[in-house]
Formats: structure tokens, C-alpha cells, sequence
């Protein structure tokens, strides 16, 4: 007598195959429409709704999210826009300007009215007769030991942002050092450092675009060359 092996069972699909296979057969629900309207599935509000219905909201979640991300990206364009005005509207200031105390003159009242930077400190390497008068610029030694700490940011050229160590900022701010949350380090092509603070430890950050400071900085460099 021939007994008959019971059969083997065949392994369970995985979630991730049963996913490829109804990518490759979108017709499914058409041809078993009965299980597509019978289908319920769990809802954050504990109700259970129908997959079309959960469909739906997927697609509305996708609209608001692309809506969103779309404001997000016109805000930040008209916030460049505006941005992009100031700085061309500080170019033509420092090109009108015709002396080099006007120059910084005009460095100080743009960035506090224009830009709104709440520190400024501007370090100039070359001294001049005419800097000695304004209150946010220190001629300096481009060789003193202070500035050792922001050698490999002056040799790069590019701006920084973000926090410093205390002893910069006490170098940098002195007596204000205490209420500077975050810096701004702009180098001037070699004649010097334009150094922006803020109150706000998030207002300079490292991960924030540094093409508009960039800018600032040839504008600045390009002027007191003039002189």
C-alpha cells in the first residue's frame, strides 16, 4: 500500500513581494473589485475606512505637502529677492562714497539699518589715519598672536558662521562678548576681517549660505582698495 506524503508547505510570502506583485498587476482591483470595496484598513481616528478612501488621503497628504514645500521655496525666493536688493542698494553706497571715512561710514549705517547686524567689528590691517575715528574699526597687526586662532580662515578666504571659542569672542567684542550668541567671520582679501553678531546663538549658523556675506566682503574689499 503506496501512503501519500503529506505536501510540503509553500513559504509565506514576504510584505515587500506582495508589494512587487501588485506594482507589476495595477489591474488586480479592477478584475476583483468586490475585494477592493470589502478591504478595511485601521485609521488614526480608531474607525476603519475602505482602501479608496485611504487612497484619497494619501493623495490629499501629497498635496499639502507639496503645497507646503512650495510656499517654503517662494518664501525663501522672495526672502533672497529682498535680500539681493540690500546688498546691491550697499554697492551703490559704497561706490557714491568719496572718501575713505565714508567708506566705513556707510559700512557701519548699512549693515545696522539695512542688515540689521546688532555687533559690528571691522579689522583692518592696513592702518589709516581716517580709521582711528570710527568706533567699530580696529587697526590691527596681521601678525599678532590674537589672530593666530583665525589663520586657516583668512588663508581660505571664504566666510564662517557659527559659534567661536571665548577667547576670540572676548578678542573680537570685548566688553559685548558676553551677549553674542553666534558670529559671522567675513575675510576682506587679505586687507583685513569683517566680523557680524548676533544675540541669537541661531542667527549665524554653519549649515546657512555664505554666498551673500561672500559678496559683502569683495564689495567692502573692492572699496577701501579705492583708497
Amino acid at each position: 500500500m503506496t501512503s501519500l506524503a503529506p505536501r510540503a508547505a509553500e513559504p509565506a510570502l514576504s510584505e515587500e513581494q506582495i508589494a512587487a506583485w501588485l506594482l507589476e498587476h495595477p489591474d488586480f482591483f479592477l478584475r476583483h473589485s468586490d475585494l477592493l470595496a470589502a478591504l478595511r484598513l485601521p485609521h488614526a481616528r480608531g474607525s476603519a475606512i475602505s482602501l479608496v478612501e485611504r487612497q484619497v488621503e494619501v493623495l490629499r497628504e501629497k498635496q499639502q505637502t507639496t503645497e507646503s514645500r512650495l510656499a517654503e521655496l517662494v518664501s525663501i525666493a522672495r526672502a533672497n529677492e529682498q535680500l539681493a536688493s540690500k546688498i546691491h542698494q550697499f554697492g551703490r553706497r559704497l561706490m557714491a562714497a568719496p572718501t575713505r571715512r565714508e567708506i566705513l561710514t556707510q559700512i557701519e549705517r548699512s549693515f545696522r539699518e539695512d542688515l540689521d547686524a546688532s555687533q559690528i567689528v571691522l579689522l583692518l590691517f592696513s592702518p589709516n589715519a581716517s580709521d582711528a575715528s570710527m568706533r567699530f574699526v580696529r587697526s590691527v597687526d596681521r601678525r599678532e598672536e590674537s589672530l593666530a586662532g583665525f589663520e586657516s580662515l583668512l588663508t581660505s578666504g571664504k566666510p564662517r558662521c557659527g559659534q567661536v571659542r571665548d577667547s576670540q569672542r572676548e578678542y573680537l567684542f570685548g566688553a559685548d562678548a558676553g551677549e553674542i550668541g553666534s558670529v559671522a567671520l567675513v575675510p576682506l582679501a587679505g586687507q583685513g576681517l569683517l566680523v557680524l553678531g548676533s544675540h541669537d546663538r541661531d542667527r549665524f549658523h554653519p549649515g546657512m549660505s555664505t554666498e551673500f556675506l561672500a559678496t559683502l566682503g569683495e564689495l567692502i574689499a573692492d572699496a577701501l582698495s579705492r583708497d
